[in-house]
């Protein structure tokens, strides 16, 4: 018995699967926890440090920088971005 997804690629299954928003989001989320943490580190900025940068709570930070952590707002990426001098970006493409 063949299999229905031989011949198709992985973004093709995640739709048929119904899972291609949240791998997407997912990945979007650990590249921007990975640049914050190289940033944070580029600069010896610790959590707390940004935390009070952003005027937020050290947890706050701790959920933003969880790569598996895909829930996170637009006003706290902004945040995070103006408080180690970095402006955000999005685009439709």
């Amino acid at each position: 018995m063949m299999s229905k997804h031989i011949g198709s690629n992985f973004e093709d299954f995640l739709v048929e699967e119904g899972m291609l928003a949240d791998a997407k989001a997912t990945a979007i989320k650990r590249v921007l926890a990975f640049q914050l943490q190289q940033e944070m580190e580029k600069m010896h900025i610790s959590k707390k440090a940004l935390a009070e940068k952003m005027s937020t709570s050290r947890s706050s930070v701790d959920r933003l920088l969880d790569p598996n952590n895909p829930s996170v707002t637009l006003l706290t990426l902004e945040a995070a971005a103006e408080a180690i001098g970095k402006r955000l970006t999005i685009s439709l493409a």
